[in-house]
């Protein structure tokens, strides 16, 4: 709804916490259909109740088809993704060849985070894909200064910076590099018995200083026409001062039966649990070989390592802990290096390239087992030590509400899912639900009851769907204990299905 709004008016007024870009992309997209904003007239938005955004929305979506409206706004939205794998490509390419570029593109194509959140109408995989489009056309820059250069650079970073405000990171993380760049020895020779590498180009402090210029001047433009006025930088400022305003301040965070409000491991853990194992590993084994390797300049190697590294560093102390989608900009990387490790074993031995096979049919598998929820994915460690049966082909999927909740395990997107399975499998039936989400479940058909908070003397007669966040931080109570055993169904990976009018 935001994003028909800000088409329809040209004013940035509904939800400003977050930058206009890819929710404009999305509502562009839904008005070439003619699926335009139907309220366009002005209104006193601090006059209007607390959440009134998510009705209207609802209704709108309602209103327009729920497939219909979700198709056409997710639609730019995928094909934007899409250029990550052509960016994770390009860059495994130039650092170790064709093979690890492939290779690269292989594990970001099969990856179940990047598929999940790469058709959703939110920020984080656009920002991903700005971002790493970003930090490409700086090290451009870099390798080869000039104006032209500057500008594009520019440009993308204002890109960025309009898709999420957690792209604000890109400014520190830029000086950072351009200062190593400064740093940097004349000559990035390697290894004196090996040919030297191309050389830093030379350049002027005013020349330097020019470009910096064109390249910020590039970034305003940007913002300007995406919040369609000349005052865009001042709104930019406003709606980043608004960032997590509509949080909670008592929410507490959930990672591994624990609630507090910040686990300073939540992003590690997350990482290591939600990444296929071979990712995890050629992951980190390719950050060796990179950092090891006499043939890649040393620019490029602090362009791999240090965009993730400040990255990880930024989440850990400052995003709030209810996913590792808010860590995807610094994930590409991990498949860069990923790409580089995986090519290496295809060229050495025939063990090696048989862990390589090997590799490579398990990111496959996780990627089939877990489809069509992949957001739900988890590797088979969560499942270790203590329900190592749960582990199948989706991996350690079953036991996710384990380790993490909120939008790692479920988002309320599997309802049409739980709908076909009820119509089938319990047909006619009224279930009490505790549902994670925001559009409404009777709007699909559903016929529920909101399940009450608890039951002192345990749940009475009934059938019970409880959404995968539920699961999670509800189950570490001894009131709701029951949510913890093994129960009758799990569909889409999402809702847990509890059968309580017979003997369990």
């Amino acid at each position: 709804m935001a994003g028909a709004s800000y088409i329809s008016t040209g004013s940035i007024a509904i939800n400003p916490q977050h930058p206009p870009l890819l929710k404009e992309l999305a509502g562009l997209s839904m008005a070439l259909k003619g699926m335009h904003w139907q309220n366009p007239q002005h209104f006193d938005l601090m006059q209007l109740p607390s959440g009134w955004e998510w009705t209207a929305a609802n209704q709108y979506v309602k209103a327009l088809g729920v497939s219909r409206t979700l198709f056409w706004a997710r639609l730019p939205l995928l094909v934007l993704c899409s250029l990550t794998g052509l960016l994770v490509f390009r860059w495994g390419r130039e650092l170790a060849g064709t093979a690890a570029g492939l290779c690269a593109a292989f594990l970001w194509a099969a990856d179940p985070t990047m598929v999940s959140h790469s058709y959703f109408v939110t920020t984080d995989a656009g920002a991903t894909v700005l971002s790493l489009l970003f930090l490409l056309c700086l090290k451009r820059y870099l390798q080869k200064p000039g104006s032209g250069r500057a500008a594009v650079a520019g440009l993308t970073l204002g890109l960025a910076l309009c898709a999420k405000f957690s792209a604000v990171f890109l400014l520190p993380i830029g000086a950072i590099l351009v200062a190593a760049w400064l740093w940097l020895p004349l000559s990035q020779m390697e290894n004196k018995n090996r040919a030297p590498l191309p050389e830093k180009p030379l350049l002027s402090a005013s020349a330097l200083v020019k470009d910096l210029a064109i390249l910020t001047l590039a970034a305003i433009v940007v913002i300007q026409i995406c919040y369609f006025s000349v005052t865009g930088p001042l709104q930019y400022v406003h709606g980043l001062s608004l960032v997590n305003a509509d949080h909670r301040p008592d929410f507490q965070a959930y990672l591994d039966g624990h609630l507090q409000h910040r686990f300073i491991t939540y992003f590690a853990m997350a990482w290591l649990l939600k990444e296929p194992l071979a990712t995890v590993f050629l992951a980190l084994g390719g950050m060796v070989l990179a950092l090891r390797s006499r043939t890649i300049p040393r620019l490029s190697k602090l362009f791999v390592v240090a965009p993730p590294a400040a990255f990880f560093l930024a989440c850990t102390f400052w995003a709030e802990n209810i996913g590792i989608r808010y860590l995807m900009p610094a994930m590409p990387f991990g498949f860069i290096a990923g790409g580089i490790a995986l090519a290496v074993l295809l060229g050495g031995s025939t063990l090696a390239r048989v862990l390589a096979g090997g590799a490579c049919a398990w990111v496959v598998v996780a990627a089939a087992g877990i489809y069509p929820d992949h957001l739900g994915y988890f590797n088979e460690a969560a499942c270790l030590p203590d329900h190592a049966k749960r582990i199948g082909l989706d991996g350690g999927s079953r036991c996710g509400s384990d380790w993490l909740a909120d939008s790692n395990v479920d988002w309320g997107q599997c309802l049409p899912q739980l709908k076909a399975w009820l119509d089938k499998s319990l047909p006619g039936t009224t279930v009490h639900m505790r549902y994670f989400g925001t559009y409404p479940p009777q709007d699909y058909g559903i016929k529920f009851e909101t399940m009450k908070f608890s039951f002192p003397a345990g749940p009475p007669p009934g059938v019970y769907v409880i959404s995968a966040n539920n699961v999670a931080t509800w189950g570490r109570y001894d009131v709701f204990s029951w949510m913890r055993s093994e129960p009758d169904a799990v569909v889409a990976h999402t809702y847990s299905v509890f059968r309580y009018d017979r003997q369990r």
